[in-house]
């Protein structure tokens, strides 16, 4: 094992910072059928809801060329009750590992219940909760789009847990910066960022969209420069740990996403296209590292933020503006 790899999550130690994102892994049977899945740092499960959850219509993947893929699967769950009697003792049968639960809801009381069964599962690391979801006590609107809203969230699933709890972020928003510091203050441990972005295509044969959804989630190696952008700008307001994701494929985009502030990335769409790719990477970042004279991976962390004379001013003072 290389422990020039090694970091850590809130006190969850990890001999990698690569992750298989949630939702392009299942609950890692079929990836282990792929490789060994004790290599990764750390594995997140499939999005998890209160109740099980079938999903929407078909046709629900849109495919982008080289540019990645749009998603309109729709939390297609067993529930959380199966997660805990089947799936979690099913994935620590063949993996030893930090598990990451992500948790899904459509009320503030879905998120607090969710999460309240979980922290009870030792299996369980760190809670992944992704404000992405539409509220259905708001007309709709995603969690993830309001300060107010992710706050809320926030504050009640860390009243329900003991574990360490990242806020997954939606990039859909005018200011992602202003929701990320509202987690925060309302004590998140971490930050994951970015989930999708809304997208859409359209058979021009059939005259309409090719999503029985009509939009969905964009992911994939497009979306790489936006995600790195908004980890960075996120980095240099907040305090908290970072996981980055969003069009990560190679180890240099690993590197990329570690200087920009992130402390572990996920992989998500390159998942699907190379089911190996998580390990690849894995393996690619000694020799980078070497090529790129870095020492130790976790020495790199935010290395191209700029220095933030606010954010200096607040670690000093414990005063936040």
């Amino acid at each position: 094992m290389n422990d020039k790899l090694n970091i850590s999550l809130s006190g969850v130690e990890m001999k990698n910072p690569v992750i298989p994102a949630s939702g392009t892994c299942g609950f890692g049977q079929e990836l282990s059928e792929c490789y060994d899945l004790n290599v990764l740092g750390a594995i997140s499960c499939k999005g998890t809801t209160r109740e099980a959850r079938y999903g929407n219509p078909l046709p629900r993947i849109a495919e982008c060329g080289n540019y990645g893929m749009i998603n309109a699967v729709g939390l297609q769950n067993p529930g959380v009750d199966e997660v805990i009697v089947s799936e979690l003792p099913a994935l620590r049968k063949i993996y030893s590992g930090p598990i990451i639960a992500n948790i899904s809801g459509f009320s503030i009381d879905d998120y607090a219940y969710t999460c309240a069964r979980i922290d009870k599962e030792t299996d369980a690391a760190i809670l992944e909760v992704n404000i992405s979801c539409p509220n259905v006590h708001n007309g709709g609107m995603a969690f993830g789009t309001s300060a107010e809203a992710a706050a809320e969230v926030t504050r009640a699933v860390k009243a329900v847990t003991t574990k360490p709890v990242y806020m997954k972020l939606s990039p859909n928003v005018t200011d992602i910066v202003s929701i990320a510091r509202a987690c925060e203050d309302a004590g998140a441990d971490g930050l994951c960022l970015i989930n999708t972005m809304l997208g859409m295509r359209i058979d021009i044969r059939r005259r309409r969209p090719v999503l029985a959804n009509r939009y969905g989630g964009y992911s994939g190696n497009g979306i790489f420069p936006v995600a790195l952008r908004m980890v960075n700008q996120v980095a240099q307001a907040c305090h908290i740990p970072i996981i980055g994701c969003g069009g990560v494929s190679r180890a240099e985009d690993v590197i990329e996403m570690m200087m920009a502030g992130a402390t572990a990335v996920e992989i998500g769409a390159a998942n699907l296209v190379n089911p190996t790719v998580c390990k690849d990477i894995i393996n690619a970042l000694p020799e980078l590292m070497k090529e790129l004279k870095i020492e130790r991976i976790e020495d790199i962390i935010g290395i191209a933020t700029p220095p933030n004379p606010l954010r200096e001013r607040e670690t000093r003072t414990g005063e936040k503006k």
